[in-house]
């Protein structure tokens, strides 16, 4: 049954696909009544936007796909790099703020979790700056830093802290006091406890914040990038608007979904690992 239902749903997808392709061919098609004030405006934005034409064509993004991904890892110069090493710059930075986040955020949910007095006392500077924006906190970072790669790393941390955490603290409370009741029969060691008894109940929720948290991150990379500039995909998608080239644009948008996708999928994969049905 489930794997009917899959590739019902894989020919639904498909056709999803091919209909989004067929209606932008459509809108696509060139307009004769518009070619003058094309050319006009072609002369006009220079030669980057002569060389895009306007909104691409679906076989223009198809050459561009295969241009880019035939050569991923070229490095001609700053301003000129291949969509391999501008992901791995993204990457890196997102894999730096993501584990300090998780170094922090999940010792500190086990105690929260664990610490009625711990919750109460924590609780409102979490309230307060849980609500902030991550781009808030750039022009402090830049400023304290002075180094817009680890800003960068520093806005990750401080966007990918407050899922992890909050999630940690409330699996953490939420494990069943008969398991604690029978640990503390038991006599097991609090760190034997948190270990053993609490982490294992726990895991399902605390993959969960680490499940959102890795979306929020790899969102907030590409914000960042474009206000820092100098590597990274949310760079290049900057660098290439201000080229006037929609077509490298909205390819480095379809990899930014895919990464996206394919980081989302890692967490549900593990979150099914540790997740026991009753």
């Amino acid at each position: 049954m489930k794997s009917r239902l899959g590739i019902q749903a894989a020919v639904l997808s498909l056709a999803l696909l091919l209909v989004l392709i067929g209606v932008w061919h459509v809108v696509t098609l060139p307009a004769e009544s518009a070619a003058a004030v094309d050319d006009e405006y072609a002369k006009l934005m220079g030669a980057g936007a002569q060389k895009t034409g306007g909104f691409p064509t679906p076989a223009q993004m198809g050459e561009t796909i295969l241009r880019h991904l035939a050569d991923p890892f070229y490095d001609h110069g700053p301003n000129d790099k291949g969509i391999g090493i501008q992901l791995g710059y993204s990457l890196a930075r997102v894999a730096a703020g993501y584990a300090l986040a998780l170094l922090v955020a999940v010792p500190l949910g086990f105690l929260i979790g664990m610490s009625p007095l711990i919750y109460r006392a924590l609780d409102p500077y979490i309230q307060v700056l849980k609500p902030i924006s991550p781009l808030a906190w750039m022009p402090l970072a830049l400023y304290t830093i002075k180094d817009s790669s680890v800003s960068g790393i520093f806005v990750i941390f401080i966007c990918s802290i407050w899922p992890v955490l909050i999630n940690t603290a409330y699996g953490v409370g939420a494990v069943r006091k008969d398991w604690l009741n029978v640990a503390r029969t038991l006599e097991v060691k609090p760190l034997r406890k948190a270990l053993l008894v609490v982490l294992p109940a726990a895991a399902p929720t605390i993959l969960t914040g680490m499940r959102i948290s890795i979306g929020i991150a790899w969102l907030v990379i590409v914000a960042a990038e474009m206000l820092v500039g100098g590597t990274g995909i949310g760079y290049f998608v900057w660098n290439e608007w201000n080229n006037l080239n929609l077509t490298n644009v909205i390819f480095a948008i379809l990899c930014i979904g895919v990464v996206g996708m394919a980081l989302d999928f890692v967490f549900a994969k593990l979150q099914r690992l540790v997740t026991y049905a009753d």
